[in-house]
């Protein structure tokens, strides 16, 4: 949401409005973000005030129409650009991780890394400590047969508790991370969702101690 107010949107009850004039001011591009991500568009001809849809339709042509399709389109790649993370986690349980972290701390993943584009991390607002990771890594770094790739998420332990939970089938030590105080949680279903969520909070404390 900051992104999309940055770029130029305004807040208009429960979705975002953005407005573009295109086709050398002929035509105003408005753009709805919902709060929950749904997007819808609307081409209006400023002198009729009526609605243009012929961007829409795949057999119309023409050199005006032509130019109003690609402007459209650079607007709208522009918004998914600079005001979008990209959907990178396909998972169901990777999704349900975003959302609730989202929803309980207000806090959002971050992509850092360009080469590792696969990679996130969410930290506390009050200071800055990360207490989740998700990941994309092969089945085969984890020590296991596969070689298919797997969404995983890394959370803080206490060391005393990691003997305990580590099994090396859905719960391994922290990959990429200090293995006294991370570990890692396979997002495949063989761990329920309410589990997964207990230990985010777990880890959520643990990033507040020094």
């Amino acid at each position: 949401m900051e992104r999309m107010l940055s770029f130029g949107f305004t807040e208009n009850g429960n979705r975002y409005v953005y407005s573009a004039q295109m086709a050398k001011g002929q035509l105003t591009l408005t753009v709805y973000i919902t709060s929950d991500g749904k997007i819808s568009t609307e081409i209006t001809d400023n002198e009729t005030s009526e609605e243009y849809i012929l961007h829409n339709i795949p057999t119309a042509c023409g050199k005006f129409v032509g130019a109003v399709k690609a402007e459209y389109e650079n607007v709208l790649n522009d918004i998914a650009e600079k005001c979008f993370e990209p959907d990178v986690f396909k998972t169901e349980q990777a999704k349900e991780v975003i959302n609730y972290i989202r929803d309980k701390y207000q806090d959002e993943f971050e992509f850092l890394w360009e080469r590792f584009s696969d990679n996130a991390v969410v930290r506390r607002k009050d200071n800055g400590k990360w207490y989740g990771l998700l990941l994309i890594v092969s089945k085969k770094k984890l020590g296991l047969t596969e070689d298919e790739n797997i969404e995983i998420l890394d959370l803080r332990i206490n060391p005393e508790d990691m003997e305990s939970i580590i099994n090396y089938k859905n719960y391994f030590p922290g990959y990429h991370m200090n293995k006294k105080h991370w570990f890692t949680i396979c997002l495949d279903g063989s761990v329920t969702f309410n589990e997964i969520c207990k230990r985010i909070d777990e880890s959520y404390n643990l990033a507040l101690k020094k």
